[in-house]
C-alpha cells in the first residue's frame, strides 16, 4: 500500500490546525504592490492601523472566511471528506461569520472564540489580497486573535479523531502556536494519527528555518511545500537539490511547482504529476486547494499518482475565478 490512511477508524478524515482569517480580496493594478512598499507575491505581518489603512484604499471584490489550513479544510470537505477545524476568532461580527463559513461548507469547528477584553483587543484576523492582473496575490496580514493560539485550544479528542492532521506554517510566529504544533504532533502519534504541515511562505520560512527543520525531522509525517518554500528551507536556488535534501530528512514529501505541476516524494521515489491547464485569474489558494483534493485522495486509500492528479484538478478550480474556496460542487461536478 502507498498508504496508510485508513489505518483505523476515525470520525474526521482530516484535522486542520491554523490562523482563522476572514479574507478580503481586491483587484489592484500592477505597480499597487511596489508603490506601498509590498514584496509581490508575499505575506506580510501588518498590524490594525495598516489594515484599516489598506481596506480603506482598496476595491473590495469579495470577503470571506479565509486562512490556509481552513482553506484546505472547505476544499476537502467539498470533495467528500470529512473535516474538522481548530484556529482562534474572537466572539465579533467578523469571527462568527468564519464560524459560519465553515458549518455552511461542512466543516466541523469547535474551537471556543475569544471572550470580553481579550475579544475586544484581540479581534478577528483579517488578511487584505491584493490580486494583480496577472493573477499573482500578494497578502497583507492582521493576525489579531490568532495570536492567541495556544496548547489549551488543542482539543486532543478532536485530534484523537482525526485520521490526518494538518497544520499551516502560516500559524508558526507565536511562540505559544510553536508549542501547540507540538502538542497537536505528540496526541496524534500517541494515537496513531499522521502529521502533515504545510511551509507556507517563503518568508515564513526564513523566520522558523531551524525550528521548521526540527518539525520536518522529528514531527511531521507528511510535508506540503510549493518550489519557493523547499529552495527556501535548503537555502538553494537549485529545486532538485532541495528535493534531495528533503528526501534525505523525511520518507514523504509533497513538493508543487506551479505550471510544471508536482512532485510526490516517498522513501526516495518520486512521482511527477502534471498540472491541469486553466485560465488563472487568482492564484489564492491554489497549494491549499491542492494540499485538500491530495489528503482528500490519501485519506480515502488512492494511489500517490491519483492523490496528485487530485490536487492538481481542486487547485486548477480554485485558481479560475477570485477567492480560494470553489465555486462548484467538485464531488459532483468534476472527475472523481
Amino acid at each position: 500500500m502507498e498508504n496508510s490512511g485508513r489505518a483505523a477508524e476515525c470520525r474526521f478524515d482530516l484535522l486542520g490546525i491554523g490562523n482563522a482569517i476572514v479574507d478580503v480580496l481586491a483587484p489592484v493594478e500592477a505597480d499597487f504592490p511596489q508603490r506601498n512598499g509590498m514584496v509581490p507575491g508575499s505575506m506580510a505581518l501588518i498590524d490594525g492601523q495598516r489594515a484599516q489603512t489598506l481596506y480603506n484604499q482598496i476595491r473590495r471584490e469579495k470577503e470571506m472566511g479565509g486562512g490556509s489550513a481552513a482553506n484546505t479544510c472547505v476544499v476537502a470537505s467539498n470533495m467528500g471528506a470529512r473535516v474538522a477545524y481548530l484556529g482562534k476568532v474572537a466572539d465579533d461580527a467578523p469571527g462568527q461569520a468564519f464560524g459560519a463559513d465553515l458549518q455552511a461548507a461542512g466543516v466541523y469547528f469547535p474551537s471556543v472564540p475569544l471572550q470580553g477584553d481579550e475579544g475586544d483587543h484581540n479581534p478577528t484576523a483579517r488578511c487584505i489580497i491584493l490580486v494583480t492582473p496577472d493573477g499573482q496575490r500578494t497578502m497583507n496580514t492582521y493576525l489579531g486573535a490568532c495570536v492567541t493560539f495556544s496548547p489549551e485550544d488543542v482539543l486532543a479528542d478532536v485530534v484523537q479523531a482525526s485520521k490526518v492532521i494538518y497544520m499551516e506554517g502560516y500559524l508558526f510566529d507565536p511562540p505559544a502556536a510553536q508549542e501547540a504544533f507540538r502538542t497537536a504532533a505528540r496526541i496524534a502519534h500517541e494515537a496513531g494519527r499522521k502529521v502533515a504541515l504545510s511551509l507556507s511562505d517563503r518568508f515564513c520560512v526564513d523566520r522558523h528555518r531551524a525550528a521548521f527543520h526540527d518539525l520536518v525531522r522529528g514531527h511531521v509525517d507528511i510535508l506540503f511545500a510549493n518550489e519557493d518554500e523547499i529552495c527556501a528551507l535548503y537555502q538553494t536556488e537549485d529545486f532538485d537539490e532541495a528535493a534531495r535534501r528533503v528526501a534525505a530528512e523525511t520518507h514523504f514529501a509533497v513538493l508543487t511547482r506551479s505550471e510544471r505541476g508536482s512532485v510526490i516524494i516517498q522513501d526516495q521515489k518520486r512521482i511527477v504529476i502534471e498540472s491541469v491547464r486553466t485560465q488563472v485569474i487568482d492564484t489564492t489558494g491554489a497549494g491549499d486547494a491542492y494540499a485538500a483534493g491530495f489528503l482528500a485522495g490519501w485519506t480515502s486509500d488512492r494511489t500517490l499518482a491519483e492523490c496528485g492528479r487530485l490536487g492538481s484538478v481542486a487547485a486548477s478550480e480554485v485558481i479560475s475565478h477570485y477567492g480560494a474556496r470553489p465555486l462548484i460542487n467538485m464531488r459532483q461536478d468534476m472527475d472523481f
